[in-house]
């Protein structure tokens, strides 16, 4: 095989570039926007198909579209060597199996789909197959953590085996599941690769990037000879595929990329802790006035969007004159609802209403901070309306910047960093205004 597999991620949120740069976003599945993909120079690109905020019914379908059309594409492009990533939150939350099970349906015979949750810039490691995340330096099973109590994507089990049998109902027993431990990574997984069939469940190990990175050749070379694989993953194993050098201009630098030198605006959608306390940290900063939206008021129905939109944008204003960032939240309270299906419909009202808002903007600012996942989802595929957009880097580990294309109707050349709700420390939120705001 003269050269490597082409790399496709079907992203549930678009924080899954988070340890890569250089290549395509796509906020669009048609035929001609894929093929762009496809076509495009960087040996990996990604689909932002924003399914963990969607019901498991639309997830199912949006995901079989994307793959109906990616064969497609495959085809009008005559590439054959592909892996298929299914990218999906650190902490094990998102619609696994639907996902996989909808790609494998669609893209045809899979040797083995593969688990492997490690996210190292996120503090999240997987060892005898149970996977942690780091809180203060200790790796605590992911079970005890507030993500498993998650209302939508709640679940019992850090060990992955016992994890893939409750997600499965059963179908897949805790005891079929091929487990790839850290020996085994680090000594070779080759020769068990090739032996894979049937669309094999298989777990991954890995406690820092070496070992992901020796695993992905494994993965390159059993790919070259044949084998089919998919992936149900964290961000790290995509670094190790994909296999970029550098970045172009360094994290620290990439105040470079603001426009004129003007001063920029926040966006803050997610509610768990750490962008609360990150939050918190922000509006402390130089030069920041904080705007909360008080999202409890969408309950009350009439005309209580657009009165929020109105006054909160005259505020961004306002503020922008002033010469200082406006930080745009949403209220903190969590609110409770007698199901799924209601929650998920607020959020897509208060999405609404942050779109709109970021809309409203002033056209002059200088860079766009999103946090939360799919209020980042939001603000690219709605808020900006992109087709595609070039990743650039990274500006902290985990948090990506993309930039707006030259010709977009309002904001043209814009840097928008992508900040997922889940990463960094208390004062990662305001490490990264303050490199792009030089204060």
């Amino acid at each position: 095989m003269s050269s490597k597999p082409k790399i496709i991620v079907l992203d549930d949120d678009p924080t899954g570039s988070q340890t890569v740069h250089s290549c395509l976003l796509l906020m669009r599945w048609d035929l001609d926007t894929l093929r762009l993909g496809l076509r495009d120079d960087a040996p990996i690109f990604f689909i932002l198909t924003n399914t963990r905020a969607l019901t498991p019914e639309a997830a199912n379908s949006v995901t079989k579209e994307v793959c109906h059309n990616l064969k497609l594409a495959l085809d009008a492009e005559g590439i054959k060597d592909f892996l298929v990533v299914s990218r999906s939150d650190s902490t094990l939350r998102g619609h696994y199996p639907i996902e996989t099970d909808a790609i494998a349906q669609e893209l045809g015979d899979f040797d083995a789909h593969f688990l492997v949750p490690a996210f190292f810039e996120g503090g999240r490691i997987t060892r005898e197959s149970i996977h942690y995340l780091m809180i203060d330096g200790v790796p605590t099973p992911v079970h005890e953590t507030e993500f498993a109590k998650d209302s939508v994507f709640g679940y019992h089990y850090s060990y992955l085996p016992k994890y893939v049998e409750e997600k499965t109902n059963g179908q897949i027993s805790e005891a079929s599941v091929k487990r790839f431990l850290l020996a085994d990574i680090r000594s070779g997984s080759e020769p068990r690769l090739m032996q894979l069939t049937n669309n094999q469940c298989c777990v991954v190990d890995g406690e820092n990037q070496a070992d992901l990175d020796k695993f992905a050749r494994d993965i390159l070379a059993a790919a070259s000879q044949g084998k089919r694989f998919l992936f149900r993953s964290a961000a790290s194993i995509l670094t190790a595929l994909a296999a970029l050098p550098p970045q172009k201009i360094a994290a620290e630098n990439m105040a470079e990329y603001v426009r004129g030198g003007n001063l920029g605006a926040v966006i803050v959608g997610s509610h768990v802790n750490k962008t609360t306390q990150q939050l918190e940290k922000l509006l402390q900063a130089k030069g920041v006035v904080g705007i909360e939206v008080e999202v409890s008021k969408l309950l009350n129905g009439g005309n209580a969007s657009t009165v929020l939109l109105e006054s909160t944008l005259a505020m961004a204003h306002q503020i922008h004159k002033e010469g200082k960032t406006p930080v745009v939240y949403t209220s903190r309270e969590e609110l409770t609802f007698t199901d799924v299906e209601t929650r998920l419909a607020f959020g897509t009202q208060v999405s609404s209403l942050l779109m709109a808002i970021v809309q409203g903007l002033p056209h002059d600012i200088g860079f766009l901070i999103s946090k939360g996942g799919i209020t980042s989802n939001d603000v690219l595929s709605t808020g900006l309306d992109l087709t595609s957009a070039r990743l650039l880097g990274q500006i902290l580990a985990g948090c990506s910047m993309v930039r707006t294309p030259d010709d977009h109707p309002q904001f043209p050349n814009l840097p928008v960093v992508l900040f997922p709700g889940n990463v960094g420390d208390a004062y990662a939120l305001a490490t990264v205004y303050q490199r792009l705001s030089q204060n």
